[in-house]
Parts: structure tokens; C-alpha cells; sequence
């Protein structure tokens, strides 16, 4: 008896001793960052003005009540995030629908459906900056030259900007949807479908009724995943339009990012920061919510 206690408590320490390196690391390098961060947000750290600094409470989140740049980034952020979640579900399942009736092939089609996913988001923005939305020479612009539609500067013009950077984080983003929604679709009971025909159900019926029922949990799944990658959207925007021209780009996480290394106003941007992350948690926690109680 003494012997397997002996053993146990053996194991456990052994456990411990893999245990505590990892989670050390990972307090490092996630925990005391975001202290370090909130720490800051509290503090008035102006590179420009450091004469200025000192602790500053709340100062910096209630100076944002009063920032129209601030409210102006939330808003980009919102609509940025909404638009490119909602193309993603109704892109991705379409083509799901669409490769489910080819009977062959489709390995090929969820391999060239990774390489999006795959490429770094640096290299996916210079990719559409300069091979595909560049004016005169850029493949849209080609396209549309040839419609009769004329030459436009994609990602220069404030009104076409957002709609671009929307775009290019669609293309990236839409194949991880289409693998996940191809992959339930593909575990959907065949039976079930055979019933609904032999009691004359339309195609729409079936997947109103049926179809969509069935994939809720996956989609619902996908717009949590997809909607904290869009919130927390940075390099591929950078990379193409760095937030302008002007601010036409400039989600809240880029706004932050240029308050604290373009301006320099550290602190602010820090509170910027915190009010992003607290977002993302807000709408992740209650997305996880409907979630659970859908299921």
C-alpha cells in the first residue's frame, strides 16, 4: 500500500516538473504582457511629451468618450468584422453545397482550399497590393478595364479602400469555412434526405429545413472563430493599405498600433488595446453562450 502511494505521489511530482516549466512560459510571455499592458493604460507615457508623464487613472479611457478617431475605428471595426464573418458563412457554404454534388475530386479542392489559410497575412496583403487590386497593372483592374468599367485605385480611393481590405480578408478566411461546413456536410444522415424527397420537399425545403438545422452547431462554431480573427485583424491590412488612406482603414487594433508607435502616446494606446481585447471577450463569451444553449 505504502509502495503505490510512494508511486503516486512519484508520478505526480514528475507530472509537476513537466507541468511547471510549460505553464511558466506561458505566464511569461501571455499573462505578464497584458498586466504590463493594463499597467500602462493607466499611466499618461507620451514619447513626445515625456515631461507629462505620470499615472492617469482613467483618464485615458474617458478621453476616448471624446476622440471622434476612436469612434470612427470602433465603427470600421464593427462593420470590417460583420462583412467579412457574414461572406465567409454564405461563400463558404455555398461552395461547400457546390463541391458536395462532385463526386470526384474533392481531395484536390480542400488541398487548393488550404493555401489561402496557410500564407502569412503579411504576405497575403502585398499579394492583393500588388498583384491583384494595383491600378493599371493589378488583375481586378484588368478585369474591370475590360468590362468598360475603367481603371480605379483600389486601395488609394477612401471609398473603395474598406470595401478592398474586406475583400482580401474574405479570400483569405472564406476556405477555413468552406473546409469545416464541407466536412459537417459531408456526416449529414443521407436517410434523412431520402425521406424528405419521397414526401416531395423541394431543394429549398431541404435546406431550410433540414440542412441548415443540422450545420447550426458548425456554423455557429465558425462566426465565433472567424469573428476574433476579424476583431483582432492587424497585418494584412497594414500590409496593404496601413490603415489609410487617411483613416479609411483604420480598425481599431490598427488605430492602436499607430497611436502607440507612429504617435508614440504609449499610454493611450495601451487603453486602446485593453478596449479591444475587452470587446473581442465580450462578444466571445456570449457567442459561447448561444452556443450552449442552441445545443
Amino acid at each position: 500500500m505504502r509502495c503505490a502511494r510512494s508511486l503516486e505521489q512519484q508520478e505526480r511530482r514528475f507530472a509537476l516538473a513537466l507541468l511547471v516549466p510549460a505553464l511558466a512560459v506561458l505566464v511569461l510571455t501571455t499573462t505578464a504582457p497584458l498586466v504590463y499592458l493594463g499597467w500602462n493604460s493607466l499611466h499618461r507615457i507620451d514619447l513626445g511629451m515625456p515631461w507629462l508623464s505620470g499615472f492617469a487613472g482613467v483618464d485615458n479611457f474617458a478621453k476616448m468618450g471624446s476622440d471622434p478617431r476612436f469612434w470612427n475605428s470602433l465603427a470600421l471595426t464593427a462593420i470590417y468584422t460583420a462583412s467579412t464573418v457574414v461572406l465567409q458563412v454564405i461563400v463558404g457554404l455555398s461552395l461547400a453545397l457546390l463541391v458536395l454534388q462532385i463526386p470526384k475530386g474533392q481531395g484536390l479542392l480542400r488541398i487548393a482550399a488550404i493555401l489561402p489559410i496557410v500564407l502569412a497575412p503579411v504576405v497575403v496583403g502585398l499579394f492583393w497590393r500588388t498583384l491583384v487590386l494595383a491600378p493599371d497593372v493589378g488583375l481586378v483592374d484588368m478585369v474591370t478595364r475590360a468590362l468598360g468599367l475603367g481603371s480605379h485605385n483600389w486601395l488609394g480611393d477612401p471609398q473603395l479602400a474598406l470595401i478592398s481590405v474586406i475583400a482580401i480578408h474574405t479570400w483569405q478566411w472564406t476556405p477555413f469555412a468552406f473546409l469545416v461546413l464541407l466536412a459537417t456536410l459531408s456526416t449529414l444522415p443521407p436517410d434523412v434526405y431520402e425521406a424528405a424527397r419521397l414526401d416531395r420537399a423541394g431543394a429549398w425545403q431541404r435546406f431550410r429545413h433540414l440542412t441548415l438545422p443540422l450545420i447550426r452547431p458548425a456554423i455557429v462554431m465558425v462566426v465565433i472563430l472567424r469573428t476574433m480573427t476579424a476583431l483582432s485583424a492587424f497585418a494584412a491590412i497594414f500590409a496593404a493599405t496601413g490603415g489609410g488612406p487617411g483613416s479609411a482603414t483604420e480598425i481599431l487594433n490598427l488605430y492602436a498600433y499607430r497611436t502607440s508607435f507612429s504617435e508614440l502616446n504609449l499610454g493611450y494606446g495601451a487603453a486602446l488595446a485593453i478596449v479591444l481585447m475587452s470587446i473581442t471577450l465580450v462578444i466571445s463569451y456570449f457567442m459561447f453562450r448561444l452556443r450552449r444553449r442552441r445545443a
